[in-house]
């Protein structure tokens, strides 16, 4: 089925004017660092780092380049630390974007994929229950669309069998758990603040927050060559270290993350309070207030067909993911796995446009479209 093309173009996410409503304020931070004469290691990654701690309830937060150097660096630290040794399995949903295992295989850890709830696309506690063996040292909680994971049991599975239980927090920025936000929940968290987050940079940089001290220092000497001084080397370190000027874009930004938040929850409560079309599945929410809703996404077994419709119509919608790591050509040796909840995720999510920035008429033209579409098969 065609749709007519009416009104302008709803881009799925401007980062333009995400940012432009901050235009003012970013420029005064990229001239205080310029005029600074300091861009690395400096005030304004000290202070970043202080307020996203505390935004998280963590004690520590340490700055990386990005969010896949962050779970890298956590992996990496406890393998110094003695807590995980090369070949030992890490559980991870089958279902996440391919830098939650990127961090595991580049350490030599093993990753165990296991199957989502097909409802709210979070790690499966049950599966997750079935799959632990005598070589399973940890678990990645990915937090996907910004929803925490059923952190509950899965908590108590990592206690049951002294598992190190990791958040990859990539896209749940502020969201919640019982009152506790991503980032102060498991033994450690990794965040991105690629620009597309809910709390984005302007460029790459990423984050590690614990409540462990050792951690912390070991993933802030690693990220610099190894360094616990300048000169000494400790450990066969990367370079992996927040700029000055993408630390003072997110202090910025840091302070207006909560109010953007509630623009994305009203977004979604529109959307699940009205989208109405019988070929659609929308998102599975068991605790509203938590979802940060950096994606809203819905499932339908016309998926393609819908995207086409929505373009034709002049919205722009993305898949998140059309193809699971297992199969990957980077993966290949994964690629026999049967995983069927994920392989049916892959071919039917689509993302509808939830910026901080659509108007009212702009959300209401998205449901009406999505409510008209009548498949041809």
């Amino acid at each position: 089925m065609t749709a007519n093309n009416s009104g302008s173009v709803i881009p799925f996410l401007s980062l333009k004017e995400v940012n432009d409503q901050y235009n003012a304020e970013l420029k005064q931070a990229a001239c205080r660092v310029i005029d600074s004469g300091w861009y690395l290691q400096g005030t304004e990654v000290s202070e970043f780092e202080g307020a996203f701690a505390e935004f998280c309830g963590a004690k520590y937060c340490v700055g990386v380049a990005n969010g896949l150097d962050a779970l890298n660096l956590i992996f990496r630290a406890y393998l110094e630390m003695g807590k995980l040794e090369k070949g030992d399995e890490v559980i991870v949903p089958a279902n996440t974007y391919i830098a939650s295992v990127l961090a595991i295989t580049e350490n030599g850890l093993t990753p165990v994929l296991v199957e989502p709830s097909a409802s709210t696309f979070n790690l499966d506690p049950i599966k997750v229950k079935e799959r632990v063996s005598k070589k399973t040292k940890a678990i990645l909680a990915v937090h996907l669309y910004g929803q925490i994971t059923d952190f509950e049991q899965l908590d108590q599975i990592s206690k049951e069998n002294n598992l190190l239980l990791i958040e990859d927090s990539a896209q749940a920025h502020g969201a919640t758990f019982e009152g506790r936000k991503a980032g102060n929940l498991g033994h450690a968290s990794g965040f991105s603040f690629y620009p597309g987050k809910n709390l984005g940079a302007l460029g790459d940089a990423g984050a590690v927050t614990t409540n462990d001290a050792e951690l912390a220092k070991l993933v802030k000497n690693l990220g610099n060559y190894g360094t616990s001084k300048r000169y000494i080397n400790d450990f066969k370190g990367i370079n992996s270290r927040l700029s000055e000027i993408q630390a003072a874009f997110l202090s910025v930004k840091l302070k207006y993350l909560i109010n953007e938040i509630e623009v994305r929850r009203n977004i979604a409560n529109k959307y699940l309070k009205k989208i109405n079309n019988p070929a659609i599945v929308l998102p599975n929410v068991p605790k509203a207030t938590a979802h940060v809703w950096h994606l809203f996404v819905i499932r339908t077994k016309h998926r393609d067909e819908l995207l086409d419709y929505m373009l034709n119509a002049g919205i722009q919608s993305l898949i998140h993911y059309p193809i699971a790591p297992h199969k990957q050509l980077a993966y290949k040796e994964y690629n026999h796995l049967m995983l069927p909840i994920t392989e049916a995720l892959q071919n039917e999510v689509l993302s509808l446009p939830i910026s901080p920035t659509l108007s009212d008429e702009q959300v209401d033209r998205i449901i009406g479209v999505v409510n008209a579409f009548k498949p041809c098969r």
